[in-house]
C-alpha cells in the first residue's frame, strides 16, 4: 500500500506554453525508455526477487518512477494548457492534438503509443537487474538529450532533478546486483536462474 502525498517530488512551475517542447519531454512519460515503463519495470520484477532486501528496493524506486511520470505528466500538461487552435497549427502539436487534444497521453517523442514491449520482467535476476542497469542509463541519455534541446530554465530544473535520479538508481542497482552474486551460491552465477533453480537467498 502506499501513502500518496498531494505535491509533486519536485516542483514544476513552467509560466510558458510550449507545445513543440511538450512533444519531446512526453518522451520520458510514454516512450521507450520513460517513466511509465520504469515503474511497471520494477513494480512486476519485485515479486520474482529471490532477495527480499532487492525486492524492496524495487518497490521503493519503481514507486519513485510513478512521482517521476507525475513530474512529467505535469510538465506536459503546463507547456499545452490553454492553446489557441492557431498556436495548435503553427507549433506542429496538431497530429497529437487530433487525438488527444491537450490531455497527456503516454506516446514517445515520435508520437509512437507505449508499449509494454519496451519493458521485461524475465522472472532471473541477474537478468533483470542489468535490465535495470541499462533502463537507467537509457532514461539518463534521453534527459541528457532533452538537456541539449531546451534552455529555458523553468523547464531545464525538473529535467537536471529527474536526470540526477537516474543516476542514483543506477548506483542502487549496481549494489543490489553486487549483493545479489555475492549471496548465490555459485562460481557462475551467469549460468542458471537464481529464482528457479536454486533455492531462494535469504
Amino acid at each position: 500500500m502506499w501513502h500518496y502525498e498531494k505535491r509533486l517530488q519536485y516542483p514544476v512551475k513552467i509560466t510558458t506554453t510550449n507545445p513543440k517542447i511538450a512533444q519531446l519531454i512526453i518522451s520520458q512519460y510514454g516512450g521507450p525508455d520513460g517513466e511509465l515503463g520504469a515503474s511497471l519495470r520494477y513494480l512486476s520484477q519485485r515479486y520474482t526477487m529471490p532477495s527480499r532486501k532487492i525486492a524492496g528496493l524495487l518497490t521503493d524506486i519503481g514507486t519513485e518512477e510513478l512521482a517521476h511520470m507525475e513530474m512529467i505528466s505535469a510538465m506536459v500538461y503546463q507547456l499545452t494548457k490553454d492553446l489557441t487552435p492557431e498556436e495548435v497549427q503553427a507549433s506542429g502539436f496538431a497530429p497529437y492534438y487530433i487525438d488527444h487534444t491537450t490531455g497527456v497521453y503516454p506516446v514517445a517523442a515520435s508520437g509512437t503509443p507505449y508499449s509494454v514491449m519496451t519493458f521485461q520482467s524475465k522472472g532471473d535476476a541477474i537478468t533483470d537487474l542489468h535490465e535495470d542497469l541499462a533502463a537507467e542509463q537509457k532514461a539518463r541519455t534521453t534527459y541528457d538529450n532533452l538537456l541539449r534541446l531546451i534552455k529555458d530554465p523553468e523547464i531545464c530544473d525538473p529535467l537536471r532533478f529527474l536526470r540526477s535520479r537516474e543516476i542514483t538508481h543506477y548506483q542502487r542497482f549496481g549494489e543490489a546486483l553486487r549483493l545479489m552474486q555475492e549471496e548465490l551460491d555459485s562460481k557462475n552465477f551467469y549460468a542458471f536462474n537464481p529464482e528457479f533453480d536454486k533455492k531462494p537467498c535469504k
